[in-house]
């Protein structure tokens, strides 16, 4: 995400879904984007616009081409500090411990999990 803005971009599951199909196609013209999702032209043209306004998309002419300004890795960071700091008070291990605290890892998660933390050490 470009450093001119201070507002972290949030989006919602309608959003999320055009840039799936953007981060999978990279460009798609937005009568395709309709098509996949199946939405009405107006709700897609406005979703798309949306995106436009936040930054999150970039879209050309001729054919109304759209491709995605910023990654999934960027939105995915975002959504994770997000749900972090709403739901655990922006502690890691807190969530880490709800999360896992009542499910039986498998000895290749586990093994994963100590990679990750070594990594980051």
């Amino acid at each position: 995400m470009s450093k001119s803005s201070d507002k972290e971009m949030r989006l919602h599951e309608g959003e999320l879904n055009v840039m799936e199909l953007l981060w999978s196609n990279k460009v798609l013209a937005s009568k395709i984007i309709k098509e996949y999702i199946g939405w009405e032209k107006n709700t897609t043209y406005t979703v798309i616009k949306r995106l436009i306004n936040k930054g999150a998309i970039r879209r050309e002419d001729p054919g109304f081409l759209c491709s995605a300004k910023v990654t999934k890795k960027e939105i995915q960071d975002i959504e994770t500090k997000a749900l972090l700091n709403k739901m655990y008070n922006g502690s890691l291990s807190t969530f880490i411990n709800d999360y896992l605290g009542n499910r039986k890892l498998s000895l290749e998660e586990t093994m994963e999990l100590k990679r990750i933390l070594h990594l980051n050490e």
